[in-house]
Order: structure tokens, then C-alpha cells, then sequence
């Protein structure tokens, strides 16, 4: 064996010497997965746990139909606690991904603990991407116009006229009536005459 191949593998040697050194070091200062996983589960402050037994949605925004959902947290999974909607139906936590890293969630399915929540403003719903617009052309063949026209006027009815009645003459309503009575006389008379010549 040559110099040349001892110096080598002296070098292989110390080169994996070191990387190990370097290695251990870096493992011992890190904190343990247990600590790292402990900090990230319990969050300071006001915390939300989820109490439902499904995985609920995170969302934008306070409203089921208005944002969209962003991600899903599991049932017992925690979260910081940043505020409410104003109804108190949502709760806003903190959550990768969202925007300005927050979400909400449904305030019946979580519970708050650590504090009292503040009012948090509902960020802005976003722009849909196609706005209903009417055709100004279209539009104008229904517009109506009322035609004018007069407005009715009172004709007054025609003056009523009463009948005018003459009176008889004396006269003549007088001899009417003796006409009548000799008439009656008359009558009678010739009832009488039949009666008695019956007997």
C-alpha cells in the first residue's frame, strides 16, 4: 500500500469524524419532538377547541354562504382564538392559510376557553366574477311611456224640468159631478120600480 492510499483513507476517515461531531451537536441542541410538538398544540392566550364529532370547516369568513372554506380542523383539535363576529355565531382563530393567516369556525362547534373574545370585523367577500349588467338597447325597448291623455271633466246633467198642470174649470168638474149623481139617482130609481114590480 502506497502513501498516497493512506493519506486517503486517513482523510475518509476524519471527514466522517467530523460530520458526525457536527451531527450530534445539532441533535442535541434542537428540542425534543415531544417539547416541539407540546408548544405547537397549546397555543397562548384564548384557545377554541373543537367539540363536534366530525371535522368542521374553516372558512374565510363568518357566513356559510358568502366565503369559502379554507381548510378543516379535526375533532379535539385546538387553535388561537383572535375574535368573534359580531352576532357571535363565528369565531376567528388563527389559521395557515388563511387570509392574514386567520379563518372561522363555527362558534357551536368549539369551545372557547382562556379569556373573553373582542368583536373582530368580517374581512371584505370577495368580487363575483361575472356581474349581471342590462343591455341599455334591450332596456329602452321596454320602457313605456305613458300616453297623455285628459284628465275627465264634470259635465253638469240638464236642469230638470217639472210638469206644469192646469187646473179644470169649475165649471166643468161641476157638471161632471151633477152628470154622475143623476146618473146614480137615475140608477137607483130604476131598481126600486124592477124591485116592486116583482111582488
Amino acid at each position: 500500500m502506497n502513501v498516497y492510499a493512506m493519506k486517503r483513507i486517513w482523510f475518509n476517515i476524519l471527514m466522517g469524524v467530523g460530520i458526525l461531531a457536527v451531527l450530534g451537536v445539532g441533535i442535541l441542541s434542537a428540542p425534543g419532538p415531544a417539547a416541539a410538538y407540546q408548544e405547537a398544540a397549546t397555543p397562548a392566550g384564548v384557545i377554541i377547541t373543537v367539540t363536534y364529532t366530525d371535522p368542521i370547516n374553516v372558512r374565510s369568513g363568518p357566513s356559510t354562504t358568502l366565503y369559502p372554506i379554507i381548510g378543516q380542523l379535526n375533532p379535539g383539535a385546538t387553535a388561537q382564538a383572535l375574535g368573534v363576529s359580531t352576532a357571535r355565531e363565528w369565531v376567528q382563530i388563527a389559521f395557515p392559510g388563511g387570509v392574514n393567516g386567520t379563518g372561522w369556525v363555527y362558534a357551536a362547534y368549539v369551545s372557547v376557553s382562556g379569556g373573553e373574545l373582542q368583536v373582530a370585523e368580517a374581512p371584505p367577500t370577495s368580487t363575483p366574477l361575472v356581474t349581471n349588467t342590462v343591455d341599455p338597447t334591450l332596456a329602452a325597448q321596454f320602457a313605456i311611456q305613458p300616453t297623455q291623455t285628459r284628465l275627465p271633466t264634470f259635465t253638469p246633467p240638464a236642469p230638470l224640468t217639472m210638469p206644469q198642470y192646469e187646473d179644470e174649470s169649475p165649471s166643468t168638474t161641476r157638471v161632471f159631478g151633477i152628470f154622475i149623481v143623476t146618473l146614480g139617482l137615475l140608477g137607483a130609481l130604476g131598481l126600486i120600480v124592477s124591485f116592486l114590480l116583482q111582488k
